[in-house]
């Protein structure tokens, strides 16, 4: 009998350093749990719903976060540490402007109807992350779009209008109604939820235990 697919909605932000980290993790965790059937969602996440759609200069962003740029050193250094663990790269020097990121989101639901949400998530973040890439600016987001497969003419339009901007406001409003307020958040069949980047051992153990579960009860 063929197992029951188990949902997994991957709450999360590609301003997130701790939701790049968790995004390799959970990969290799449905690796490490292949004979499972899974079915993944990507779902928005504003980490810092105050910045305004141009975005800020990253100084002032540090600041109003952190207190300084300065400030934020130390807490770069544990996480550019944790993502090389992961083979990722996180260059915080390099980023230059915050982005507000209702934007990005739009693409990866996009990107969703061509079943490439995760390589529109992992552009965007290795954009960021790696290049110290300008998500505010449309023509990186145009080109992001273009470099995993979608039609830049099509996207350039559409990121003109306000398509979707009402529909991921509430997706990402529902996950704080719901309570979600770190990221990444990792929600197994609608029921259980995981919090933060956790190593893909443990999560490849709940992705096994859920799926058990629910198969058990069908």
């Amino acid at each position: 009998m063929a197992l029951k697919p188990l949902q997994i909605d991957i709450v999360s932000d590609v301003v997130c350093p701790w939701c790049y980290i968790g995004k390799k993790r959970i990969e290799d965790a449905l690796a490490l749990a292949s004979d499972v059937p899974v079915h993944v969602n990507w779902r928005p996440f504003f980490l810092n719903p105050w910045v305004p759609r141009e975005g800020i200069t990253r100084d002032e962003y540090l600041t109003a976060k952190f207190g300084s740029p300065e400030a934020y050193k130390n807490i770069a250094g544990r996480v550019v540490a944790a993502a090389e663990e992961e083979g990722l790269q996180y260059n915080p020097g390099s980023v230059k402007r915050q982005p507000n990121t209702i934007d990005c989101h739009r693409l990866i639901l996009w990107a969703d109807a061509e079943g490439k949400a995760a390589q529109m998530k992992q552009r965007l973040m290795e954009l960021y992350f790696r290049d110290g890439g300008d998500l505010t600016d449309s023509n990186v987001l145009v080109q992001a779009a273009a470099d995993v497969g979608l039609d830049a003419e099509s996207v350039r339009k559409r990121l003109a209008t306000d398509e979707d901007v009402e529909r991921i406001s509430a997706d990402a409003q529902e996950a704080a109604d719901k309570g979600i307020s770190g990221v990444p958040t990792f929600v197994f069949a609608q029921k259980y939820a995981v919090s933060g980047a956790q190593p893909a051992d443990q999560l490849a153990r709940a992705i096994r235990q859920v799926s058990a579960e629910i198969n058990q009860a069908a």
